[in-house]
């Protein structure tokens, strides 16, 4: 024996008529507004990632030529295979290989983010009071003409330049941004 409810006509029943049309919580524009929001917030996202992969490769690839540098300052062989200046001695061949990694992890500080352009000079101007990396950024001129003018490493190499050319005039004022 089924027991009368008045309620249960509107459980489930389309109550009034809405002229065949389903209500959606926002209005067309509002949501497509909404999803060019979305579309737009998961494309920074993925372009952040992306950086950060980006920058994870460099870190390792950094690592893995720091560990060749370790191996080649380990054994004066390994030394005379990494380097591609002749007639120098075993020594001075190794600080060469050392100035080169000093200077390699200060750009890469760039490269990552941890310095911005500005920083980057200051520690490159730090770096040429060195006697070694001076000689070494002399014995390496024609490498860095190899270089393509538009990349990173060209536009540095021309600072490292200019500040070189700084310090031989005036090696007292070497802390002067000019």
């Amino acid at each position: 024996m089924a027991t009368h409810n008045p309620h249960a006509r509107r459980i489930g029943s389309p109550g009034r008529a809405r002229g065949g049309r389903v209500r959606t919580p926002f209005p067309r524009q509002a949501w497509r507004r909404r999803q060019e929001e979305l579309a737009l917030e998961l494309l920074r996202e993925l372009t952040r990632l992306a950086d950060e992969i980006r920058y994870a490769n460099l870190l390792q690839h950094h690592r893995i030529i720091a560990a060749q540098v370790d191996h080649a300052l380990a054994d004066p062989t390994l030394a005379s295979a990494m380097s591609t200046l002749d007639g120098v001695s075993a020594g001075k061949r190794r600080q060469v290989i050392f100035a080169n990694r000093e200077y390699s992890a200060i750009l890469l500080g760039h490269r990552v983010g941890v310095y911005d352009w500005s920083a980057l000079i200051g520690h490159l101007r730090v770096l040429c009071r060195n006697q070694v990396f001076r000689e070494y950024w002399e014995m390496t001129g024609q490498h860095r003409k190899s270089l393509p003018a538009e990349t990173l490493e060209a536009r540095v190499g021309k600072a490292v330049d200019v500040i070189m050319e700084e310090l031989a005039e005036d090696p007292d004022e070497w802390w002067v941004v000019g």
